[in-house]
């Protein structure tokens, strides 16, 4: 149905993620995007105003917005089964093209155009990309360190993994955050508000 697109946008909430992982506290598919959407926005201005790079800091803030959307669809399948082996890589790669290009189809035709490069942002952009997926392990990164300081150990392994993960990356954009604000999310309300 055209303008089907938004209201299943909206189910984004009830996708939980970590499903194989014992959480003290919840984390839904739209909370995600959006702390992804604000970190690879930072990262992006990071980027051009700290290393002098031409990146568009709105556009990849609004396609983090969607990064994981086709999860509406598929559901939230866990990073190790995801990545587990080449070939279900790939096979879950199509099925992720696949339901893009459904929720595609159900944007009015007059936006049609913007919102799948959006929603196909990775292809379309790879260079300016490269924030989202960062910011997106730097988010994932953050939940491991929250369930940790609430005493669950069930994110210790998931936190080095995700922690050798950005190392890996050798993004200057990405270091700068963690070297410069990581320390700050342990912080409370007054601490950060003074």
């Amino acid at each position: 149905m055209k303008g089907g697109f938004f209201p299943l946008i909206s189910r984004m909430k009830y996708v939980n993620r970590w499903s194989l992982m014992r959480n003290t506290q919840e984390e839904n598919l739209m909370e995600h995007s959006f702390e992804t959407a604000a970190i690879a926005q930072a990262l992006a201005i990071i980027g051009k105003k700290v290393y002098n790079k031409s990146v568009s800091a709105e556009r990849v803030a609004s396609a983090a917005l969607y990064h994981d959307c086709s999860e509406i669809i598929t559901g939230d399948m866990p990073t190790p089964i995801k990545y587990g082996n080449p070939s279900l890589r790939e096979a879950y790669k199509e099925v992720e093209l696949s339901a893009k290009e459904r929720l595609c189809s159900l944007v009015p035709d007059i936006f049609r155009e913007e919102y799948e490069e959006l929603l196909c942002f990775e292809e379309k952009y790879p260079e300016e990309y490269k924030y989202i997926k960062a910011a997106d392990k730097i988010s994932a990164y953050l939940k491991c360190i929250a369930e940790e300081q609430g005493g669950n150990r069930d994110f210790v392994s998931a936190k080095n993994q995700l922690k050798q993960s950005i190392e890996d990356m050798h993004m200057e954009e990405a270091d700068y955050f963690m070297e410069n604000f990581l320390h700050l999310y342990g912080k409370t309300l007054d601490e950060l508000t003074v």
